[in-house]
Parts: C-alpha cells; structure tokens; sequence
C-alpha cells in the first residue's frame, strides 16, 4: 500500500492509500470518492505531465508519499 497525497492548490489536500498495481482511474475514482466530485472531471497532473486513466502507478513511478497536482474539469 502507498499513499498518494493531492493538493488542488485551493487548500483541499487529499490523501489517498492505493496499491501501485492500481491504475490513475482507480486512483482518480478513490478522490472522488472524498472530495464529492465526479471523477471523470478530475485531473491529476505532475509538473506537465498529464497522468492517463489506464496507466498504472508503478509505471509512472509514483511512490509511497507522492505529491500530485489536483485539478477539476
């Protein structure tokens, strides 16, 4: 299990725990699940790299601890 922390900049951080196995939707479907929102509106972005619903965290190299940038569509 790892922990995933997002922060949409606004003062809402999320902190998530998921299995690297699991991919970015299964990951975006858990914020969802806190925040109230939809989680085909949300976005998670590192620096300018948009993360992909069907690409698994461990091959984005996304680790135990991780901030990633929040966003809503």
């Amino acid at each position: 299990m790892i922990e995933v922390v997002c922060n949409d900049r606004l003062g809402k951080k999320v902190r998530v725990k998921c299995n690297p196995d699991d991919t970015v939707g299964d990951l975006k479907k858990l914020i969802a699940a806190q925040t109230g929102t939809n989680w085909e509106k949300i976005i998670l972005k590192k620096w300018y790299n948009i993360y992909k619903d069907h690409i698994t965290l461990e091959d984005y190299e996304i680790h135990d601890g991780m901030n990633i940038e929040l966003y809503y569509n």
